[in-house]
């Protein structure tokens, strides 16, 4: 009888180990294989973000407000900000610094034009305003003199190194036509 009870121990023992065994290796396939879907080119994303200048200030958040949805490497958003999301996860946080090469370029000297007051006629022109021209294009007054008036059509971000904080909220893949 003790015989039996030796047989019986270990097979129980060997069925302990093989689950310890098989849990181990379900353990490591899942940490070394997660499939967590990444952000790719082509993808349609979800997120939040939050911009600031080189010295901290915000100029623009969307955290706690509507995502922004885009497809990512449909031109629809700059350059860096484009390729900074590729590889991230849902609910992923990333902070990434844009240099305004891959942001809205640098500063275009051509854009900055000087115009004669009298081409606003009456009307109180004042600096930071918003002025659009005969094309449509609009431009910032960035400054006045008795005769003339200084307009800058360059994107406001033009020239200026962003840094942005992005969470990824969600991905949805292309879809196949």
């Amino acid at each position: 009888m003790e015989g039996n009870n030796k047989k019986f121990d270990l097979r129980y023992a060997a069925i302990i180990v093989a689950a310890i065994v098989i849990v181990g290796i379900l353990v490591v396939y899942m940490a070394t294989n997660n499939n967590a879907q990444v952000v790719s080119n082509g993808d349609n994303v979800s997120v939040y973000y939050s911009g600031s200048y080189a010295n901290g200030t915000v100029f623009q958040s969307n955290f706690g407000k509507t995502p922004l949805n885009f497809t990512v490497g449909a031109n629809e958003m700059i350059k860096g900000f484009d390729q900074g999301v590729i590889g991230m996860k849902v609910g992923e946080t990333k902070n990434i610094t844009i240099p305004p090469s891959e942001a809205y370029g640098e500063v275009n000297q051509s854009l900055i034009i000087t115009v004669p007051r009298t081409s606003f006629g009456n009307a109180l022109v004042t600096n930071g305003m918003l002025v659009s021209a005969t094309t449509g294009q609009q431009g910032i007054v960035t400054g006045l003199t008795n005769n003339s008036v200084v307009i800058d059509f360059n994107p406001p971000l033009a020239g200026k190194t962003l840094n942005f904080e992005i969470k990824v909220i969600a991905i949805r893949p292309p879809k196949k036509i």
